[in-house]
């Protein structure tokens, strides 16, 4: 990971904790209103990830396409994202989409076994967020497990780099911005606010 070329804006994902929480919040949900909901459609919570994390759409007079590099770190064992469509790592590796915020480039790194997953995480995470050409990262570890060594290896972080750091509740501040996870996965899950507000 070390030799590979960034864009200005990256998305780092632990690819089970994203999935976890949508089963979570899926179970949950299917409670409140009733009904069933859908696997998250990958594509769409990309986009709603971004956007937390400040990337706005190209103004219409751009010629070249924003590009958003997306890496999904997964565990040997698992071959998919049971909760996202796609899900299949083998489908989304080495794959592409444009939407209306750019180029999304997804690589799917499986975690072999001389290293452990969090050990993995932060080291790509050091060497993201220490990469001259990334301007902007959005992080999305999982932080009941992990969050202060995230916190430690963003201490380092070039102070100009825009960084968001997406939990499922506020935690202690680190020198980076922090967005709710669950918003832009209830809105991938099609969950709407006033569905929400019907139920309660």
């Amino acid at each position: 990971m070390n030799n590979t070329k960034w864009s200005e804006i990256v998305i780092l994902v632990d690819a089970e904790y994203v999935d976890k929480v949508a089963f979570d919040l899926t179970v949950n949900f299917e409670r409140m209103l009733g009904r069933r909901i859908p696997q998250a459609d990958m594509a769409q919570w990309l986009e709603c990830v971004a956007l937390d994390g400040g990337v706005r759409p190209q103004s219409a007079d751009t010629d070249a396409q924003t590009s958003i590099q997306v890496v999904l770190i997964h565990d040997k064992g698992h071959q998919q994202m049971d909760n996202f469509l796609p899900g299949q790592f083998t489908d989304l590796d080495g794959k592409a989409f444009s939407g209306q915020l750019g180029e999304f480039l997804i690589s799917c790194v499986q975690v072999e076994d001389i290293v452990t997953k969090d050990d993995l995480y932060i080291d790509s995470l050091q060497v993201i967020s220490n990469a001259a050409e990334v301007k902007r990262l959005m992080v999305i570890a999982d932080s009941e497990h992990i969050y202060y060594k995230v916190r430690e290896a963003l201490r380092q972080a070039d102070p100009d780099k825009h960084i968001t750091v997406f939990t499922m509740q506020p935690m202690t501040s680190g020198s980076f911005r922090q967005e709710i996870l669950g918003y832009s996965l209830m809105a991938a899950l099609g969950i709407k606010s006033e569905e929400l507000n019907g139920a309660s």
